[in-house]
């Protein structure tokens, strides 16, 4: 009896430990309000394309960019409204409602899907978290945490993150289905901190197991 309430107290223990760093990972990615300028290279069978896009985000409901090249891009827009998004498409004029399956469709050709784009960006709010090991990658220590979805309706039933012990942020993420199949890979390989101390993923890469197409951004 008395080694069942140690090991309840020892797993109690590791979860909150585990939500607490992932409550320091979400504050150090997220800030009320924030403008960014991404350029996203799509890694493609005949060569690579360069997609530059601008975003402004309120919060984590808010968000409208605006894709400024290549030329066939350039002028296309997405709002995202709480969980609502449309895209505008310059060369026919057109405003297209994106829900339901479409969500899974990708962004641009690239390995970034429209669910991804619409995912609350604070990870303690959709998934619980357990510390799965401990771990050095890029000679750096890192906690590994285990999450699991909340909710069912989530595009990944489970994570895997890579976290840096020291700034308590993200630097490898694995991302799978309910059915345990590894979906995408994501390596954070250069941070910068916004002006309001927040930091955002500088130089990241992104594949998906599904395709070939892998986005550096």
């Amino acid at each position: 009896m008395t080694r069942a309430i140690m090991i309840f107290g020892l797993l109690a223990l590791t979860a909150q430990t585990a939500t607490q760093i992932l409550e320091k990972v979400d504050h150090n990615q997220t800030a009320e309000m924030r403008i960014h300028t991404v350029k996203m290279i799509v890694h493609g069978r005949r060569g690579d394309r360069e997609i530059v896009s601008k975003s402004w985000v309120r919060g984590d409901d808010d968000a409208f960019s605006e894709y400024l090249s290549p030329p066939r891009e350039k002028g296309t827009k997405m709002l995202k409204l709480g969980d609502e998004l449309w895209t505008y498409y310059p060369q026919t004029d057109r405003i297209v409602s994106i829900s339901g399956h479409m969500l899974r469709q990708s962004v641009m050709g690239s390995d970034l899907s429209y669910e991804d784009y619409m995912e609350n960006p604070h990870l303690t709010a959709i998934y619980n978290a357990v510390i799965d090991s401990t771990v050095t990658l890029d000679e750096r220590p890192c906690w590994v945490l285990r999450l699991t979805a909340k909710q069912d309706d989530l595009a990944y039933h489970s994570r895997k993150l890579w976290v840096d012990q020291e700034r308590y942020l993200p630097l490898k993420e694995e991302r799978f289905a309910r059915s345990g199949i590894l979906l995408k890979t994501t390596r954070i390989l250069e941070w910068a901190r916004t002006i309001a101390g927040s930091r955002n993923g500088f130089c990241s890469r992104m594949h998906s197991t599904r395709t070939a197409r892998g986005p550096s951004l």
